[in-house]
């Protein structure tokens, strides 16, 4: 059985804030959403997707390699500060320890980003910029309503 995942290019509607070069792909519906609403969001200034390459030990070969996180995004919040982050899309079973279960699959892909992301929390360090771990919960959260 295949699994068939949401994959494809993306054309902002506002093409002024897309600082990356080429057209933007997605990988996932998650990467989609999260696109949209870079593009969307009056509060995004710029953005780029897959735009930084940082290098990194793979923990399973030993070998120097690249990470190259899926969004560079500015933004301004509520009090007018501007932020820089870099932003990496990944379900919860590879990024929270305690959702990682007994799949060999999962707990590689949980290891091998542990590497990819002390390598990307240095180079954001170096450079003043934030990194943040995205996953299905941040993107489709539903929260709980207060009873009244």
């Amino acid at each position: 059985m295949s699994l068939k995942f949401s994959q494809g290019v993306f054309t902002p509607k506002n093409p002024e804030k897309y600082i990356g070069t080429g057209t933007p792909r997605y990988r996932s519906g998650w990467e989609m959403t999260v696109m949209l609403f870079c593009d969307n969001n009056p509060s995004v200034q710029h953005w780029a997707s897959e735009s930084i390459k940082i290098p990194y030990r793979d923990p399973f070969t030993g070998k120097h390699t690249v990470y190259v996180p899926d969004f560079f995004v500015v933004y301004v919040d509520r009090h007018e500060k501007k932020h820089s982050e870099l932003w990496e899309i990944k379900p919860a079973k590879h990024t929270i320890l305690e959702k990682v279960g007994k799949n060999p699959y999962d707990q590689a892909q949980y290891v091998k980003n542990q590497a990819k992301w002390a390598a990307a929390r240095a180079w954001c360090q170096q450079n003043k910029i934030q990194f943040r771990i995205i996953n299905e919960g941040d993107i489709y959260h539903t929260g709980s309503k207060k009873k009244k």
